[in-house]
């Protein structure tokens, strides 16, 4: 039985580069809203103490490669009996001029960020398509939606696609009860921001309206909210987590 306080006891979710960043705070917050959780990185040791504190499931997973990445999925399906909950996050995200992308770079960003997310919306669309239920959540950016100078343009394409990939899983699975949305968070506070210089992010931070950064509790809370019962009537959205900064 669900609860307020843990709308999501009883699921099972899997994630995908839940070794740090987000992708951690995304588990962390699945694992406080009652779910079960698989915790998949291709660096196994970063997602093993926390799948050991919280009860969870450690898996090694490369995303770019499809056959180990069903193999995997299969182990989670196996330890819990069901997936119900898909969270696409594992992503590259180099800042590289596009002057100064290689082949080789702009390849294997789109190999994790897209072709990776592809993989596992069809691996747990098969699943969930045959249970007649389940929720996939995919993290864009809201650099799919605007130009930025603080991402690279392999970074921004393959967001981009990934929000036309949503829509075309959403579409294709909803009759079947599965939802597919995507979410799109920008200036979420990272090692990543720590690392700007004080002025670039004072001059960041005061071009976003709310004035402030993003923390990666409110990206995860955002997630729990899509894979909860409550966001059953939506499929094939992109939901913002931006504090304004990009507005439709």
């Amino acid at each position: 039985m669900t609860s307020a306080a843990q709308p999501l006891s009883g699921r099972a979710a899997f994630v995908t580069g839940a070794g740090r960043g987000l992708g951690l705070a995304i588990a962390r917050g699945l694992c406080q809203a009652g779910a079960r959780v698989a915790l998949a990185d291709i660096d196994i040791a970063s997602v093993e103490v926390v799948a050991k504190e919280s009860g969870g499931l450690a898996l090694e997973l490369d995303v770019r490669d499809e056959t180990g990445f069903s193999a995997c999925f299969d182990k989670a399906v196996a330890h819990f009996g069901a997936v119900d909950i898909m969270v696409n996050n594992a992503a590259r995200t180099p800042t590289t001029s596009l002057w100064d992308i290689t082949p080789e770079e702009w390849d294997d960003v789109l190999a994790v960020n897209l072709r990776g997310s592809f993989f596992g919306c069809r691996i747990a669309g098969r699943h969930m398509r045959g249970r007649g239920a389940g929720r996939i959540v995919n993290l864009a950016s809201m650099a799919g939606q605007q130009a930025s100078a603080a991402t690279g343009a392999h970074y921004a394409a393959s967001k981009a696609g990934l929000l036309a990939l949503t829509r075309s899983f959403a579409q294709e699975l909803a009759p079947h009860g599965v939802t597919v949305n995507a979410l799109a968070p920008a200036a979420i506070q990272s090692p990543l921001l720590e690392s700007l210089d004080p002025a670039r992010r004072q001059a960041l931070q005061a071009g976003i309206p709310i004035r402030r950064f993003g923390l990666p509790e409110e990206v995860a809370a955002a997630v729990v909210y899509l894979a909860s019962p409550a966001a059953a009537f939506m499929t094939g959205a992109t939901l913002d987590l931006n504090g304004g900064r990009f507005m439709r």
